[in-house]
């Protein structure tokens, strides 16, 4: 068996790998207008590329490319949407979403919906109804594709249709066989409360995940049985002994999972159906991180594993990939290079997926047998990596001891010394936050001449158990420390002016934006809250004007563990209130929120605002009433980042110091 440790990417390699001699700020438009070109796939037989294209004054339509000749066919195209998501799912047959680029939430009257086409564009149907006043041409709205390719071999796929309860809350997932030609559907048989299905490399259900209020179960359905059986149960929120996190079934057949039990960083393991236990050894262990990543298999046999360390790679097992990764990597250097190989290749070509931290993403199609390069297209072709800012991945240590992750972005340019700092801090917050590559709002940050830090403090993922779980509870308080120190290790670093400091961020990172100003008022000079928390207690019940969607079992469940316990925890979770606490913040405030946000519904932002307007004359709230948890729209977009780089400049950008 295959152990690998890995550590962390030659990130530092490809750090000054390229001249940052550019001259002048790139326009706004360039970091914050959609896409151009949202990815490109190969079918499995690997003759055909699918690719979403641009269409002047129309939107953006699916293609489908024949390698061999390099002729080029609109497939599909919606009157009154883009194409959104699309999958192969044979050489034959694709299906694919809709996405409309120019309606927000607050103004969405129509789903993704489902759709499939052949590679030559006959046989087209509508499998997923857009509308949720339902025609009875095809599935209802409430009805979404699982994303998993399994065998890529006929027309059929798998949908699941949510279920809520009286509450309104997600309750269970049906799964659905469904023929993509005739558009007849199957229910399959659902072993409980099902939240997660998984396939097998045939395209098989073969996995699911049950959950009964706090209590999540693993269920295998048994070929020798012909029943679902029972592998492992555990607590939904805290885990425990026998909790996995299932990866993929190799072609082989073998189950690789996601684990802890026992270890601080997660790893990659087989996990043996018969006993209900993975292997004692792990298949991959990276070293600074939990395992994060998916299985790379073609032609029946598992090839690699693609993993996040600082960034992404793939570890490759197999010694001819290896060999082709370094050829690639050749070729292109100074960028990271997924490679992307056909299920079942009949050609010698393989897309390749290339970025930095100054470049963003772009695909090419490799010859294998020639070593040619064609290129396919590039997500934001107007960015030029000569005008952006380097990034590196560092690490400081918290006032407790605790390391603390970080990504440092410089201005272009390569100064170093007393600049203005934004501490970027991300939402969830119990996620990953950042991984190394190009990100349109922290390169416009340093094409203004900022440096920006975002910082993995406690309860971020993907750095172990421990990190983790040193998070519970510590809204405002060990976790605020993090943030605050790290902008006290960039100014010892001698890196960033102590006197032009400003703390921003979204959902959890505004109430950590907030929540900065409120505890180290001479650190943080200004703040910008982007549709952040400005209460816990009120995320928790809501408001008599609008409910956020948290749900029941979450509040019940998850909050009093993650968070605090409104009732017991009623004093801390004042102490670490924004909204409470809102005489003490006297800083320079922009504040943003989406009207029809569900998540943190504006009522946040208006009860904060109203608080703090008393005593403080530098706090801004603007509201986009279309938007939701985040901006959709580019022109709301722009405007908020108009904004933001104006109301830095007031603060923290104009004054120069020796």
């Amino acid at each position: 068996m295959l152990t690998l440790l890995v550590s962390s990417l030659p990130v530092a390699g490809l750090v000054h790998a390229a001249d940052n001699g550019g001259a002048g700020a790139p326009p706004i438009e360039r970091f914050f207008a959609n896409a151009a070109f949202a990815g490109a796939t190969l079918s499995p037989n690997a003759r055909y590329l699918a690719a979403r294209v641009a269409r002047p004054g129309k939107g953006a339509a699916l293609a489908v490319v024949d390698i061999a000749d390099n002729s080029v066919k609109v497939v599909a195209g919606l009157a009154d949407s883009d194409v959104g998501k699309f999958y192969w799912i044979s050489n034959d047959r694709l299906v694919f979403d809709a996405a409309d680029p120019d309606v927000a939430d607050g103004d969405r009257t129509m789903g993704a919906g489902l759709f499939a086409v052949n590679r030559d564009g006959g046989e087209m149907r509508e499998l997923i109804e857009r509308s949720a006043r339902p025609t009875g041409r095809a599935l209802p709205s409430s009805t979404f594709l699982l994303p998993q390719l399994g065998a890529q071999d006929s027309e059929y796929i798998y949908v699941t249709s949510s279920k809520l309860n009286r509450n309104g809350d997600f309750d269970y997932s049906n799964l659905l066989r469904l023929n993509t030609l005739t558009g007849r559907a199957s229910v399959m048989a659902r072993p409980g409360n099902v939240t997660r299905w998984m396939l097998d490399h045939k395209g098989e259900p073969r996995l699911a995940i049950t959950r009964d209020q706090k209590v999540s179960a693993l269920l295998y359905a048994d070929p020798a049985l012909g029943k679902w059986r029972k592998l492992s149960e555990y607590d939904t929120y805290l885990g425990g002994k026998g909790a996995v996190t299932p990866v993929a079934f190799a072609p082989d057949g073998t189950l690789y999972v996601s684990s802890y039990d026992g270890r601080d960083k997660a790893a990659l393991f087989r996990y043996d159906l018969a006993s209900g236990r993975r292997d004692a050894a792990p298949t991959v262990e990276l070293e600074d991180y939990d395992f994060t990543g998916s299985l790379v298999t073609a032609n029946g046999k598992l090839l690699g594993v693609q993993v996040l360390t600082d960034a992404r790679a793939v570890v490759w097992i197999d010694a001819g990939m290896k060999a082709l990764q370094q050829r690639v990597d050749a070729l292109l250097p100074g960028t990271i290079n997924l490679l992307s190989v056909a299920a079942r290749a009949e050609t010698p070509w393989i897309l390749v997926e290339s970025f930095s931290d100054i470049q963003p993403r772009r695909w090419k199609l490799f010859n294998t047998e020639t070593g040619k390069l064609n290129n396919v297209g590039d997500a934001f072709p107007a960015i030029q990596p000569a005008q952006m800012g380097r990034q590196e991945a560092v690490r400081y240590k918290s006032r407790d001891g605790l390391v603390i992750p970080a990504y440092l972005t410089l201005p272009p340019g390569g100064q170093r010394k007393n600049l203005p700092l934004v501490v970027l801090v991300h939402g969830g917050p119990y996620v990953r936050g950042a991984e190394w590559g190009w990100r349109p709002d922290v390169q416009f940050l340093a094409s203004r001449g900022y440096a920006v830090l975002q910082p993995e403090f406690r309860g971020s993922r993907g750095f172990g158990i421990r990190h983790y779980i040193a998070g519970w509870k510590q809204w405002g308080l060990a976790m605020q420390h993090d943030i605050a120190d790290g902008a006290k290790w960039a100014i010892a670093e001698g890196i960033v002016d102590p006197q032009r400091i400003c703390i921003a961020g979204g959902s959890y990172g505004g109430y950590a934006a907030l929540m900065g100003l409120i505890n180290d008022p001479a650190l943080f000079k200004c703040g910008i809250n982007a549709y952040g928390v400005t209460d816990i207690g009120l995320l928790a019940t809501g408001d008599w004007s609008k409910r956020s969607d948290i749900t029941e079992v979450y509040r019940e469940h998850g909050m009093p563990v993650l968070v605090g316990d409104i009732v017991k925890d009623a004093e801390q979770l004042k102490a670490t209130s924004p909204l409470q606490q809102a005489a003490r913040l006297k800083q320079p405030l922009l504040m943003a929120y989406g009207g029809a946000d569900v998540r943190v519904p504006v009522y946040h932002g208006r009860k904060l605002y109203d608080a703090i307007k008393v005593s403080n004359p530098y706090v801004e709230l603007v509201v986009y009433e279309e938007e939701g948890h985040g901006w959709v729209l580019p022109k709301n977009r722009i405007d908020y980042w108009s904004r933001v780089e104006k109301f830095l400049d007031q603060h923290i950008g104009k004054r120069q110091t020796n």
